[in-house]
């Protein structure tokens, strides 16, 4: 199996914010795609795992503000966090809880960014509550689900939130 880890660097949100490169290396999503079809004995999960919606509604997401939005992505993230390790501590030893554990982790990396993002307040403490009543939560015990579901998070509500926060980058310059 492939191993896939997020080095450690001591990067600062803004950096993360506006770098396109950095964001790409940092989604592992498809890393662990490929290492999942590897990896014998990781379907069905031993139980099911929350999907927050990824889904946007551009209307609604304009409207919104930073804070909002930054307390959205966090709260998904926080959701697919908190599912992983509670499947991931159910899971038997091998390939799957390997990658379980990378997901795990590579979920926390971009929580702890986007938690640390200077946009006042402290962000999502408490439980997922999505605005979006034409998203109904799902559940899934099927890792490629998981890892395809942490994508399009990845690819649609925390690069929307990037985008918004692109002139950031201008003031930094």
């Amino acid at each position: 199996m492939a191993a896939s880890k997020v080095p450690i660097t001591r990067a600062r949100p803004v950096d993360f914010v506006c770098s396109d490169h950095a964001r790409m290396e940092m989604n592992k999503a498809k890393d662990l795609e490929a290492a999942m079809s590897e990896c014998r004995g990781s379907n069905p999960l031993p139980s099911l795992v929350p999907l927050p919606c990824v889904k946007i509604h551009k209307a609604s997401w304009e409207k919104k503000t930073l804070q909002k939005k930054r307390d959205e992505v966090q709260a998904a993230l926080r959701m697919l966090s908190e599912g992983v390790r509670v499947v991931r501590t159910h899971s038997q030893p091998g390939c799957p809880a390997v990658l379980l554990d990378q997901l795990e982790h590579s979920v926390t990396n971009h929580l702890l960014i986007v938690a640390h993002l200077p946009l006042g307040g402290e962000g999502t403490q408490g439980e997922y509550h999505h605005a979006d009543t034409s998203c109904q939560l799902r559940h899934t015990q099927d890792l490629g689900h998981i890892l395809e579901h942490y994508n399009r998070l990845l690819r649609g509500k925390l690069e929307w939130l990037m985008g918004d926060l692109s002139a950031w980058c201008h003031k930094e310059s």
